[in-house]
């Protein structure tokens, strides 16, 4: 008998823990629809609310730099809002917080890396990374928007290094236009010492964007049934 009872406490307990399990993973896979959905159908001012936040992280998170003796490119931990805006705010509103970011930063709000701010950073050697940082932002949010498929965490990884390479295209450029070198030099300076790290940042990244994003259709997606 008390076999039986026992039995049966450990098979309620199993069935009491499986109930709890799927109740918070459909909480938290309801609670990421419920915000990709609220923010999808929000107004206009709250979404330039979102964009203005992302470009305060980003402004943030340019404090956290170090440089390399061979480049005068800092690593800085920007990135890691640059294509999270992408994927969480989408294409429009990801671009326009990137948008921000550069604009207010020109505009003289110290918030570019070093606590700096003004026209001279943004025609600098670092420029043209944040300007490719709009431009990673809108292509990595124009595939999240429209693809579920692309919000896997094999999708994502392949936008993340999507994005990082756009980064390094237009910084790239404009590092070879102000330093007056060659293509190859400049990606020697501003693409190649930052490749080792920038692969782990986008692991990272993935992993977080997998973890935020719905596997279901909450906007325009042309891929799924909503």
């Amino acid at each position: 008998m008390g076999e039986k009872a026992s039995e049966l406490y450990c098979n309620a307990t199993f069935r009491m823990c499986m109930d709890n399990f799927q109740s918070s993973r459909a909480f938290r896979i309801g609670s990421k629809y419920a915000f990709f959905k609220w923010r999808f159908e929000s107004t206009f001012a709250n979404k330039v609310v979102l964009a203005l936040g992302f470009a305060c992280l980003t402004g943030l998170l340019a404090q956290v730099r170090f440089y390399l003796p061979y480049t005068p490119v800092p690593v800085t931990g920007q990135i890691f809002a640059v294509l999270l805006s992408g994927v969480v705010l989408g294409k429009w509103y990801g671009g326009l917080s990137q948008s921000l970011y550069a604009g207010l930063g020109a505009a003289g709000i110290p918030w570019f890396n070093g606590l700096k701010g003004g026209m001279d950073i943004l025609s600098g050697v670092t420029g043209g990374y944040i300007i490719g940082f709009i431009a990673a932002s809108l292509i990595i949010g124009w595939f999240t928007d429209k693809y579920v498929r692309s919000r896997s965490f094999t999708g994502l990884f392949s936008l993340m290094l999507l994005g990082i390479a756009v980064i390094y295209l237009f910084g790239v450029i404009q590092l070879s236009i102000v330093l007056g070198v060659n293509a190859q030099r400049a990606f020697e300076l501003g693409a190649l010492p930052f490749i080792s790290v920038d692969l782990y940042k986008a692991l990272i990244i993935a992993t977080i964007a997998t973890a935020l994003s719905p596997r279901t259709a909450y906007g325009s997606e042309i891929d799924t049934i909503k």
